[in-house]
């Protein structure tokens, strides 16, 4: 990362913004071959988000993306905090919060462990989830959507009021339908068809 390319990405264009975020997932995130995903199933291509979200330029591209979106849906009514299930939500609800914070839209972040913590406070929550909270759950790359809603449903629990999922990719197709019958808009960057590549709704 070179000094000044924060203020340098904040006056990128919608679609240059896109394209240099596009253009980065493809070249370091994409993997051809055979690979058996979450699921048990079998595809020919497979996303590696964390080589975006944790690149120094990838990251602050996208976060800054996903900053946008949320101003686009929210307007001036910004939300309270974003999170979600780790490893995966961890460094885009991270970066995204310290990215809105920096411009002027402060916005906590937390975490959600797999398993409760059986020490100190306890519980699945590391962070800020505060009763009332209008709570953002992010995402780097989703095929179902079960992980979404898993940590969606550990906000509820916490207090919050899930206002609004979004992902870095969609690579399923299916995770808006899944989501909106949990009452849940979803918001991607990209969908897997936008990157030249075939949707494969089911898979995780």
């Amino acid at each position: 990362m070179e000094p000044g390319e924060l203020v340098s990405v904040l006056q990128l264009d919608e679609s240059e913004l896109k394209k240099r975020l596009a253009d980065l997932i493809l070249d370091v995130s994409v993997l051809r071959g055979d690979f058996t995903l979450k699921s048990g199933r079998l595809s020919t291509w497979f996303i590696d988000g964390k080589q975006v979200v944790c690149d120094p330029s990838g990251v602050l591209l996208n976060a800054v993306a996903m900053v946008r979106i949320m101003d686009e849906f929210f307007g001036p009514s910004f939300p309270d905090t974003i999170g979600g299930m780790t490893m995966g939500a961890d460094p885009v609800a991270f970066s995204v919060a310290a990215i809105a914070s920096a411009i002027g839209r402060p916005l906590r972040s937390f975490s959600i462990r797999k398993e409760p913590k059986d020490h100190g406070p306890g519980g699945r929550v590391a962070g800020s989830i505060r009763p009332g909270d209008k709570v953002v759950i992010a995402e780097d790359v989703t095929s179902r959507g079960t992980s979404i809603l898993a940590a969606a449903n550990v906000a509820i629990e916490a207090g919050g009021e899930v206002v609004l999922a979004t992902a870095m990719v969609d690579r399923g197709g299916t995770v808006a339908d899944l989501l909106a019958n949990a009452g849940i808009p979803f918001r991607a960057i990209f969908t897997a068809p936008e990157l030249g590549l075939p949707f494969e709704g089911g898979l995780d």
